[in-house]
């Protein structure tokens, strides 16, 4: 009878483990882009609550694809629909970004969102690529 307890014990352990390991694995973010502006590579993941303060983690490359225009491109990301934080790249470059974002109020993030812009100064609307939802159902 022992016996049979342990072996259910260890086997709800093993999926509670497997559960958490999915939530914390890294999935593809697709293209994104907008005239002057490519974000490539990209990779998300949503933390757990006891790593890097149950965050919205993501990586990828920024590329400013019209470099003779003399305008910066950046990154915007947000987590459950507080304010954009923006990530700046160089001007006709290729730079590698990897950023964590988080709400301090709760114990971890499950809505993010993130688009690319290029920013044309300040007499002219920036170009920015659709806005792309992330989501983390737990």
């Amino acid at each position: 009878m022992k016996r049979a307890l342990l072996g259910v014990a260890a086997a709800g352990l093993l999926v509670v483990g497997a559960g958490t390991a999915v939530a914390d694995s890294w999935h593809k973010i697709g293209s994104m882009g907008t005239t002057g502006a490519d974000f490539l590579e990209g990779r998300y993941r949503f933390n757990s609550p006891e790593r890097d303060h149950g965050s919205f983690q993501w990586e990828g490359k920024l590329r400013d694809t019209k470099s003779q225009d003399g305008h910066n491109v950046y990154v915007l990301v947000r987590v459950e629909s507080h304010g954009w934080s923006r990530y700046n790249g160089k001007q006709g470059k290729t730079v590698s970004l990897r950023h964590s974002n988080w709400d301090g109020a709760q114990l971890y993030t499950d809505d993010a969102e993130m688009r690319v812009c290029r920013d044309r100064g300040s007499l002219r609307p920036d170009n920015c690529s659709r806005t792309k939802p992330f989501s983390n159902s737990r």
